[in-house]
């Protein structure tokens, strides 16, 4: 019963149209290098894993954007501003 009475959104379906979107356009992009595979021999001089912070212990908490360099700046999620997504 709470979840058929609780707030509804379809901001997290729009995220998922806009990437699907994103992927179909760009096809597969590589991953930026800091979030690249760094547990192999060589992966450093290659620059695999590199300038990688964990956004939880960094200062700008969960701004990082680790997006390849085709997809910077987007923005898939947008809270819809009913419910818990105004927090």
């Amino acid at each position: 019963v709470y979840l058929a009475r609780a707030p509804k959104s379809n901001a997290v379906i729009t995220a998922l149209g806009a990437a699907t979107q994103d992927v179909r356009e760009h096809g597969t992009v590589r991953p930026p290098k800091p979030l690249r595979d760094a547990h192999y021999r060589g992966a450093k001089k290659l620059g695999h894993g590199q300038d990688y912070v964990y956004p939880p212990d960094d200062p700008a908490g969960y701004e990082v954007d680790y997006l390849p360099d085709e997809l910077k700046g987007r923005v898939y999620y947008r809270p819809s501003g009913s419910g818990e997504e105004t927090e």
